[in-house]
């Protein structure tokens, strides 16, 4: 409840899909990168129009000076400095433009009939100057001392440049609204599949650890829902080790315990009997024998803590062979055999192998009927337990290392220990090879933990 509780407070505090912050970010930048464009096209379409506008001014104002030399010539220069002559209309209204012939001091000889004075005091030297309102374009004749002044507004060119910018922006501006609303479908579109896959995620909890499918999704998705689902093979594994363990404890201990309280009971009831108080003491040894075996279970089966280093097999028989000859039993009846070759090294953890074989070692001593018991290294990697005893059958052996396997009335059989060894064996990758009887012998039963060389 409280983690329900704690989730859907987080959900209140969220303000904004990531689709909807996907979509504004996008308009942002979209935005931003169409007002650069603009004011690359304001830029580059002034100039352009300015240009143009120049060029045309420049070939009206050579074409007028023809016809104002030779309208000079007929009335004559040094008439027209004493009284500027005015020039005739153009045929149509249209081709109007506004001009004045100079001479070299600067007098006015010709000038159109609607001419504005001001506009023209400018430098008589030939290029463009701007005066007002007016861009004034002065032109030399190349072989008299005349000037032509020639003006144009300004205003037709900042017409002309805001009547194209206007036919450029109004469109971008309208498309505006409509593209945040395409970009806005696309980004849930696209991001469907993140929303299918945190559903997916959602549902999964202990009672559902399945792995989540995974059809054709983007890379990114692809990534997180192969890692999510490694999470879960990894929270599976430990939920199905803590429910063996506890499904174990329960089969394991159910016996020990109540022989235990039986035989306290019993000496309790008939005034603390030797033999009773044995009893229980030896009843109490199994239940912890077999703690300790869960445990070794327990740890195998979570495999968190193995490693994968060369290990030597000769030391390692050598160090657990020693832990049982400090018993005389163990010592009369356990022995090592190790190649006269060197042994390659193998792969594995040295505590999870060193339990392994504790356990191997300890069946055969115990279901070995007192004849001797062998532990050898054998090349390449390979570690053999074999004992002399009356052995299983060929049916029995198929499910030696199953857990809880009772073969008859009277025996407890191997299962909790060799489930214990092929458990390691399976984390290490190698697997447990079980003979009876042993190859070249007539009874028993013998084990090989088989590794992986270490390179």
């Amino acid at each position: 409840m409280k983690t329900e509780r704690v989730r859907r407070n987080h959900g209140a505090r969220k303000s904004e899909s990531l689709a909807g912050h996907l979509t504004r970010t996008l308009i942002i930048w979209v935005g931003g990168v169409w007002l650069l464009s603009v004011m690359g096209v304001v830029w580059y379409v002034d100039r352009e129009i300015n240009h143009n506008f120049d060029n045309e001014l420049a070939e009206i104002s050579h074409r007028l000076f023809d016809f104002a030399a030779r309208d000079l010539d007929r009335e004559g220069q040094a008439r027209a400095a004493t009284q500027p002559m005015v020039a005739s209309d153009p045929l149509f209204s249209e081709d109007l433009v506004m001009f004045v012939v100079k001479d070299g001091d600067g007098r006015v000889l010709m000038h159109t009939a609607a001419t504005d004075r001001k506009a023209f005091d400018v430098a008589l030297k030939p290029g463009f100057e701007n005066s007002g309102v007016w861009r004034i374009y002065t032109v030399q004749h190349p072989t008299r001392p005349l000037y032509l002044q020639v003006a144009d507004p300004l205003d037709e060119r900042r017409d002309a440049v805001n009547s194209t910018l206007l036919g450029l922006i109004i469109p971008l501006a309208a498309g505006l609204p409509l593209l945040a609303l395409v970009l806005r479908n696309i980004a849930r579109n696209e991001l469907r599949a993140l929303q299918w896959l945190a559903g997916q995620i959602a549902e999964r909890g202990g009672s559902d650890l399945r792995p989540i499918p995974l059809p054709a999704l983007p890379q990114e998705l692809m990534s997180v829902g192969d890692d999510v689902n490694r999470l879960l093979d990894r929270l599976s594994q430990a939920l199905d080790v803590e429910r063996a363990l506890a499904a174990n404890a329960a089969h394991e201990m159910r016996t020990p315990l109540a022989s235990a309280r039986l035989r306290l009971q019993t000496a309790l009831d008939h005034g603390l009997r030797r033999e009773e108080v044995e009893a229980a003491l030896g009843a109490l040894r199994t239940l912890s024998h077999r703690t300790e075996k869960l445990l070794q279970l327990s740890r195998a089966e979570s495999g968190a803590s193995l490693s994968r280093q060369p290990v030597d097999l000769v030391k390692l028989a050598g160090l657990v062979a020693q832990e049982f000859w400090r018993e005389d039993e163990a010592r009369a009846r356990l022995d090592l055999r190790i190649p006269s070759s060197e042994v390659q090294m193998a792969l594995g953890d040295v505590d999870a192998l060193a339990i392994a074989l504790r356990n191997l070692i300890e069946n055969a001593l115990h279901y070995g009927a007192g004849k001797p018991v062998v532990l050898e290294v054998m090349a390449p990697c390979t570690l053999a337990v074999r004992d002399f005893g009356p052995g299983v059958s060929a049916e029995q052996l198929q499910t030696l290392h199953q857990r809880h396997v009772r073969h008859s009335a009277d025996r407890a059989g191997y299962g909790l220990g060799l489930s214990i060894v092929h458990t390691i064996v399976e984390r290490h990758g190698s697997h447990l090879e079980l003979y009876s009887p042993p190859p070249g012998a007539n009874s028993g039963l013998e084990a090989r933990i088989v590794l992986q060389p270490a390179s």
